[in-house]
């Protein structure tokens, strides 16, 4: 399975280090929550229930197909619009999506610092607590930047990539109405229940190539990475 292209956007919030009095130290995940995940699914638009059909009506005869939307973000074979916006979106919070990283750095060898003093028995006590307070104004720091390039970052996504994932998902239902595929399934969420599967059940790359051509890259405005 090749690697998506990975760019930040459903947002986890990642604690910093948080450092007690006793000198317990736990240290920061790393933050793809900075990064949005290419999930341009037909559930990325509003749905609707169903009408059942009448107890009555005759079952109609089944085709199953089935496509991978993690490809959809592979910078070599996706969707070259989901891509190159998603990329977009990224530069423009580069620089301080670079400085929310930095910060994890420098709580992480704090961490470090502080675990390592500790550990000596002739620890300066006043020194292990100005660096204690130190951690806990890093982590400050750390925590109001993130939240706040978190917030920044899924809006813009929504602005500028969401409308891309309603686009192809409009795009996969004329797909498969025009193959008579009556039930369509998302391969990366089924591998591991998949034991095995005809190559011609598989119609991503099919669909990846169809929507291309009729939506072909266009050039991206330049990007300034926001402040």
């Amino acid at each position: 399975m090749k690697t998506t292209y990975s760019i930040l956007v459903l947002l986890t919030l990642v604690g910093g280090i948080s450092i007690s009095g006793r000198g317990q130290i736990a240290r920061p995940t790393p933050t793809p929550a900075t990064q949005p995940r290419p999930t341009p699914t037909p559930g990325a638009r509003p749905t609707t229930t169903p009408t059942p059909a009448p107890a009555n009506a005759p079952v109609p005869q089944t085709k199953i197909a089935v496509i991978d939307t993690s490809m959809f973000g592979d910078e070599k074979n996706g969707i070259y619009r989901y891509v190159d916006a998603s990329r977009m979106v990224a530069n423009e919070f580069k620089t301080r999506t670079d400085e929310v990283q930095n910060l994890e750095k420098r709580m992480t060898a704090l961490g470090n610092e502080i675990e390592a003093l500790m550990k000596n028995a002739t620890a300066n006590k006043p020194v292990i607590d100005a660096k204690q307070q130190q951690g806990e104004a890093l982590q400050a720091e750390y925590t109001t930047k993130k939240s706040k390039l978190d917030e920044d970052l899924t809006k813009r996504y929504d602005q500028v990539v969401s409308p891309i994932s309603r686009q192809i998902g409009v795009a996969l239902d004329q797909f498969a109405s025009q193959r008579g595929v009556t039930m369509t399934l998302d391969l990366s969420k089924l591998l591991p229940v998949v034991l095995t599967m005809l190559p011609a059940v598989d119609l991503t790359q099919a669909f990846i190539s169809d929507f291309n051509s009729k939506n072909p890259r266009v050039a991206a405005p330049p990007t300034t990475p926001k402040p």
